[in-house]
């Protein structure tokens, strides 16, 4: 039978293609069955695992939407140990002369309906201090436009916009759950208009030595989704000076007026580095027509006013990780 699939290939100009594999390994010393993660995901079939040994791998990677299912995962349960690292930033000059902008800057691409990530890293190393001559500094660590999509005990380190959670689509609904990750980063560094729950999370917002320091979120919810970031459980650090980060801003693309942020911080530590007036407008879009709230927040970074919306006891009922998760269908990873 494989000799006639051999010769049938053959006359007709194609090359002979290896099965998909449910499962491989992949480890830079050559121990499994491929060097690099995008060998793996390029060899593991639809529901299969990509598990990855320890090393820092520097290359772009993509799971394209046709990987519906799988599983990349780090091999020890540590997320430091496996590391996925590139440093493209949007002004990075390609080969032929453009520059990759803000999507093309991103370490990974993950486009996967069911996708699950766990004890890994995945960072955008783009310095800006060592490249002055790159004034489009957005570098993203990480984009995702799949619905049913698992982030477990990961990692995302980078500066400007380090994890956009975004869509297939204008109209798509794409959710995403991720549990006890590690964000850090200084402006618009959880951006989208995905709905996108960050549950236990510890979030890093960096000094970059101005004020502002940056953004945590930069929503572009549409109009038609209830449901755009939720940060519940939460914590939120920062060395940076008081007073000196904003919780978000509305993210308009190309001026969209049916793009109005949805953002809930609930249940969450806060720095002393947040304001006290903690959301602010964007590109001429004032914060106030977004959906900006917050709830029963700790810390020195907390507190309440005329600019700090508080959701009520019974609005909390219903901002919750599972009202945000089950869309149509009663999708409930939350555990």
């Amino acid at each position: 039978m494989f000799k006639t699939l051999l010769l049938a290939s053959l006359l007709i100009g194609a090359s002979p293609v290896a099965p998909a594999a449910a499962n491989v390994v992949v480890a830079k010393d050559g121990t499994g069955n491929y060097t690099t993660v995008q060998a793996g995901i390029n060899a593991v079939s639809a529901g299969g695992t990509v598990s990855v040994k320890p090393g820092t791998y520097r290359e772009v990677i993509t799971v394209p939407a046709a990987k519906t299912g799988i599983t990349l995962r780090g091999s020890t349960g540590k997320a430091s140990d496996v590391v996925v690292d590139y440093d493209n930033a949007s002004g990075t000059t390609k080969p032929d002369g453009t520059t990759y902008g803000t999507t093309g800057s991103a370490t990974a691409t993950i486009a996967a309906n069911g996708f699950t990530a766990s004890a890994l890293t995945f960072r955008n190393s783009f310095d800006r201090k060592a490249h002055p001559e790159i004034t489009a500094t957005q570098a993203v660590a990480v984009k995702t436009s799949g619905d049913r999509m698992v982030f477990d005990n990961v990692t995302f380190l980078g500066h400007q916009d380090t994890l956009y959670a975004d869509t297939a689509a204008v109209g798509t609904i794409g959710r995403q759950y991720y549990r006890n990750c590690a964000i850090s980063g200084d402006v618009d560094f959880l951006f989208g208009r995905a709905t996108a729950v960050f549950d236990r999370a510890m979030i890093t917002a960096l000094d970059r030595g101005s004020n502002p320091n940056g953004y945590l979120t930069a929503a572009s919810t549409r109009r038609s989704t209830a449901y755009g970031f939720l940060v519940v459980g939460s914590k939120v650090v920062s060395p940076a000076a008081n007073a000196s980060f904003y919780l978000g801003r509305p993210w308009h693309p190309g001026g969209d007026v049916d793009a109005i942020a949805q953002v809930v911080i609930r249940e969450t530590a806060l720095p002393a580095a947040i304001k006290a007036t903690p959301w602010t407008d964007m590109s001429g879009f004032s914060w106030k027509d977004a959906r900006f709230f917050e709830y029963r927040n700790t810390g020195p970074g907390a507190g309440t006013g005329a600019d700090r919306p508080q959701l009520t006891a019974a609005q909390a009922a219903t901002f919750t990780p599972q009202r945000y998760l089950a869309g149509g269908d009663g999708w409930n990873p939350v555990h």
